[in-house]
Order: structure tokens, then C-alpha cells, then sequence
């Protein structure tokens, strides 16, 4: 069989066909934006995988222009897409320099709650260690420094310093705020809805001033070491925690949080009740009465007769009694105001008097339910 050289002649329809379909879009955006402008109507929005380029921004169109408008301008630029600039193999990545030999080891952290992977809450669930602190690939988004000098997972030479990744504690450089922002992406319900504008955020500390993530056993959440973690702050109450009358917070009997909410309440002193006298009822049920017969300070606020944290007298008590009396209750005609023989009744001076005072006869001092108990005294 013969084939016989026809020439490019018939195909020279077919081009044109072809030319003319991949020109009939542009000249239909070309005419439907030139039909808007004659109109007065807005152009409709582009889709958001496009973006038109800065020369081809919508402008009004001149009534004596005699040139349409150029086809490339309305041409879409396609936009790239964006890579997520995380390693690949995850915590892999960075145990191979933290591990239990690194200066910050890490290998503890899968002990823990944040570490279990199979736990769809968890940081290991998802980008695993980049969870917290950020792309290590080029840790863009937080630190200028590492913006400038790359990836905190390359390779750096003998002498150079290692670009910096997120980093938290009281040692970070980054901001309290933006340490806080990461931890309050999960933990931002139950306990901790009232941590935005609390004593501690408005102080700006840390989750990780207080909380040590990478340890088997975070000291903050222990009852034995807890105090030891608030102790750095709170150095007034560690001291009277070490007087003769305490409640037995150092003796890991009592946390701070058995009586505080650290995270934040509506109450002045961050007390986990609505009031004072509520949460000392939760340990002091006994007194929470109702009684008979009241004690008016009592019921109203235990803080009149008592501190909170220790006391250099009996029953963390602010003044000794007949002291601590007296400053509601009248001196005149009382036989225990003055420590004297004619102050005593017959001027024979009593052991049980000037021994317990006024608590020698008035014993239920809280309250009393003792039909005859109007006076405190049974």
C-alpha cells in the first residue's frame, strides 16, 4: 500500500478550530466585563483557588477609551498550593537529639496523658511534638530569629547555633501570651473558662511557670509537691505555713488547690466556692451548723477570728481570747476584762479563767443547738 504525502494544507482547519476554542474564554470575560461596566453591575467574585494579578484590578471604564480591555488581564493566576512545613517523621525527628542523654530530654513525655497517640486529643494524635511548638521544618510563624536563620531540624555546623523552635518555661524568649495560646487551644473548658483576665493571666504566667509537661509525674498536680511549686511565688504563706498553728499543707495532708482555684474564679482570693465560709465547710462541716443559737461572726465570715494560712496562736486564731472577744463584745461589768485578783468575782483569782478565758465557759463559740444555749456556754 501506497501513502501519499497530503501536505499540511488539511490540517490547517484544525488548528484554527483548536486556536479558537482556548480563545473563546478570555473573550467572553473580556465582553462580560465590559457589558458590567456599561451596566453599572458588579462583576461576580473569582473563586478562591484564583487570584487576579495586580495590573488586572477592576477600574472604571472611560467613555472615550476606544481599546478593550487587554485578554491577559482577565486571565486568572493560579495560586500554589500551600505546604505544611512540618517534619515528615514527626517525633522521630526529634528524639534523635533529645534523648535521655540531651540536655532536654524528652523520652518521658510517652508516660504521660499528652503522649498516648491513641487518644484523639492528645498533641501525639496529630503533628505530635510540632503540636506545641510549632513546624520545625522552618519554624515560620513564631520566632523572628528562626525566620531568618532556617530550620531548626537542618543540619548546623560545628560552632553555629541552632535556630530556635517554640519553646516554653520561665527560660522561653517567646511571649507568655503566645506560650498560653498554644496550651489554651485544648484546655479551654471546665476549670479553665475563667483563666482569661484571672490574677495569674493578668500577671502573665505561664502554663509551663507552673507546669512541667515532660515529667512522669507533674509536681503541680502531686499533694505532696504541689505547695513546693507555689512556694516560688508565694513566699509570704510558705512563711506561715511554718508557724505553731497551721493547716498541714507542708505536711502533704492540704494542696493550695484543695482551697484555690489557680486557674482562675469569680471570688477575690480564687477561692473554689463562691465564699469564704463555704469552703472552709467543705473540710469544717460541723460548723457549718444551722444552729439554734448563732454566732454572728461565725456564720458570716470565718476569716473575723481566724487566718487562713497559719498562726502564732492555738486554732490559727488572729488574737488570743479575751483579746480576740473584745473587740465586739463589751468590757463593762465582765469579770474577765482585767488580769487582776479584784477583777476576779470574790477577787479570788480562778486557774480555769485565766487559763482558757472566755472559751472556759463559752465553748460552743460557733454556735449551739442546746435549748438553753443563748449564751454559747453548752
Amino acid at each position: 500500500m501506497k501513502i501519499q504525502n497530503v501536505g499540511i494544507l488539511p490540517v490547517i482547519p484544525l488548528l484554527l478550530y483548536c486556536i479558537a476554542a482556548l480563545a473563546d474564554p478570555v473573550e467572553k470575560s473580556a465582553t462580560a466585563a465590559e457589558n458590567a461596566t456599561a451596566t453599572g453591575e458588579t462583576a461576580p467574585a473569582m473563586s478562591a483557588e484564583t487570584v487576579q494579578p495586580q495590573a488586572a484590578k477592576p477600574q472604571a471604564a472611560s467613555a472615550d477609551s476606544d481599546q478593550p480591555a487587554a485578554a491577559d488581564n482577565a486571565m486568572s493566576v493560579t495560586r500554589p498550593p500551600v505546604i505544611e512545613e512540618y517534619s515528615k517523621k514527626g517525633a522521630d525527628t526529634c528524639l534523635k537529639c533529645h534523648d535521655e542523654d540531651s540536655e532536654y530530654p524528652v523520652l518521658d513525655i510517652f508516660k504521660t496523658k499528652h503522649g498516648v497517640k491513641a487518644d484523639p486529643r492528645t498533641p501525639f494524635a496529630s503533628l505530635q511534638c510540632e503540636t506545641c511548638h510549632g513546624p520545625g521544618v522552618k519554624a515560620t510563624i513564631f520566632m523572628e530569629e528562626a525566620k531568618k536563620a532556617g530550620s531548626h531540624v537542618g543540619k548546623v555546623r560545628p560552632g553555629e547555633k541552632r535556630p530556635p523552635i517554640l519553646n516554653f518555661g520561665v527560660k522561653s524568649d517567646e511571649p507568655v501570651a503566645e506560650q498560653n495560646r498554644m496550651c489554651l487551644g485544648c484546655h479551654k473548658g471546665g476549670q479553665h473558662i475563667y483563666w482569661q483576665g484571672s490574677v495569674h493571666d493578668n500577671g502573665e504566667i505561664a502554663c509551663a511557670n507552673c507546669h512541667t509537661i515532660h515529667a512522669v509525674q507533674d509536681p503541680v498536680l502531686d499533694r505532696a509537691t504541689q505547695a513546693d511549686v507555689c512556694y516560688r511565688c508565694h513566699q509570704q504563706q510558705r512563711a506561715e505555713f511554718f508557724k505553731p498553728s497551721n493547716h498541714p499543707v507542708r505536711f502533704g495532708q492540704l494542696k493550695c488547690s484543695d482551697c484555690h482555684a489557680v486557674h482562675g474564679s469569680n471570688t477575690a482570693s480564687l477561692l473554689v466556692k463562691p465564699t469564704l465560709n463555704q469552703t472552709c465547710y467543705t473540710c469544717h462541716a460541723e460548723k457549718r451548723g444551722p444552729f439554734l443559737w448563732e454566732h454572728a461572726p461565725a456564720s458570716e465570715d470565718c476569716m473575723l477570728c481566724h487566718t487562713a494560712h497559719g498562726s502564732i496562736h492555738p486554732a490559727l486564731l488572729k488574737k488570743r481570747p479575751p483579746l480576740l472577744c473584745q473587740q465586739c463584745h463589751s468590757q463593762a461589768g465582765h469579770p474577765s476584762v482585767a488580769r487582776t485578783t479584784a477583777g476576779l468575782p470574790g477577787g479570788n483569782p480562778s486557774g480555769f479563767l485565766l487559763a482558757g478565758s472566755c472559751t472556759n465557759c463559752h465553748s460552743q463559740v460557733h454556735g449551739s443547738n442546746h435549748p438553753s444555749g443563748v449564751k454559747m456556754m453548752r
